[in-house]
């Protein structure tokens, strides 16, 4: 039995950051934003909003759309590492909200790759017998993002995207997922403090640790190594070729790391959904929100060949196909 997206769904807050407003935050540009990141603008969160308020809102609108109800789901899987609190999860706070009475809930933290781990998770599920789980990447990434910090602060963004599992009823769905993790790797993306390792303190938070640090080039020559050749493995797996992909759904961190991965893959760059420039880096939201835009599109029809892949923290990469 294979497993398929029954609906999706998005939501992005309403205030809107742009390169412009960082200017006046931090020394950076315009310009030098859009060269090295593809980013223009990103959303943030207004005081109060949290993960779990995202999450609701994208659930709902995939709820809508799978015309699935919330007492049908057994299972809620929400892909966060900006929970609303270390406990309980975030998931049991959505549960509470859709009124999901009969669903398990957890959270799944692998970074930016959250999603496609959590659609794996819930795709085994399917195959147990499970009818509906949803899957919900949500992150509210300026709150652990340092404001202050030129190299970093220009990446992120806030927001939430779900999606509506199900069995499928045909050859369609879900082809399969890969999922890889590397703690060798643990340094290149992080937040330092915040822990059980290192419990907030006066001392982390005047050294700023409560916030993501990154290193910038290493992480980019890893994120394109790991990422095509997650995409091959895919490919491989299936029997398929570069050819063969209709729409590409990457992680959205970089517009020069998804365009030297196509280019290493010799895949269309026009087959690649883009939405970077409009949300920035949204974590385990990334991918959810970059589906659901193609979803309701139209660039993904019934029948397509849609790949996924993306890496993270961790470090963490994932890939998978599926026959929309």
């Amino acid at each position: 039995m294979k497993s398929q997206i029954l609906g999706t769904g998005s939501y992005v807050p309403e205030r809107v950051l742009t390169n412009g407003d960082l200017e006046r935050m931090v020394a950076t540009s315009d310009t030098w934003i859009i060269e090295r990141t593809g980013i223009r603008e990103r959303r943030v969160v207004a005081t109060g909003q949290a993960c779990s308020d995202l999450a609701t809102e994208a659930a709902q609108q995939a709820l809508k759309h799978a015309g699935v109800s919330a007492t049908d789901l057994g299972l809620i899987l929400i892909a966060t590492c900006t929970g609303d609190t270390p406990l309980p999860s975030t998931a049991c706070e959505v549960q509470e909200r859709l009124g999901a009475t009969q669903a398990a809930a957890c959270d799944i933290n692998a970074a930016c790759c959250g999603f496609l781990y959590a659609l794996a998770i819930a795709d085994a599920y399917i195959k147990t017998g499970f009818r509906h789980i949803l899957v919900v990447g949500s992150e509210v990434m300026s709150v652990i993002t340092d404001w202050t910090d030129r190299s970093t602060c220009v990446l992120f963004g806030d927001g939430a995207g779900a999606a509506v599992i199900g069995p499928s009823e045909n050859e369609d769905g879900v082809l399969s997922l890969h999922l890889h993790a590397d703690g060798h790797y643990s340094d290149l993306i992080a937040v330092p403090c915040g822990g059980s390792s290192c419990p907030p303190s006066e001392k982390s938070l005047a050294e700023r640790l409560q916030f993501i640090k990154m290193k910038g080039n290493e992480t980019f020559k890893i994120a394109v190594k790991t990422m095509e050749g997650a995409i091959r493995e895919a490919l491989s797996a299936n029997n398929l070729t570069v050819e063969d992909v209709d729409v590409f759904v990457p992680h959205q961190a970089n517009i020069r790391i998804l365009k030297a991965v196509s280019q290493r893959l010799g895949l269309p760059f026009s087959k690649t959904v883009i939405n970077l420039d409009r949300f920035g880096n949204t974590s385990a939201a990334s991918i959810p929100l970059a589906l659901d835009e193609a979803v309701k599109d139209g660039r993904i029809q019934r029948g397509s060949i849609v790949l996924f892949a993306a890496f993270g923290a961790g470090l963490t990469w994932a890939s998978g196909v599926m026959r929309w």
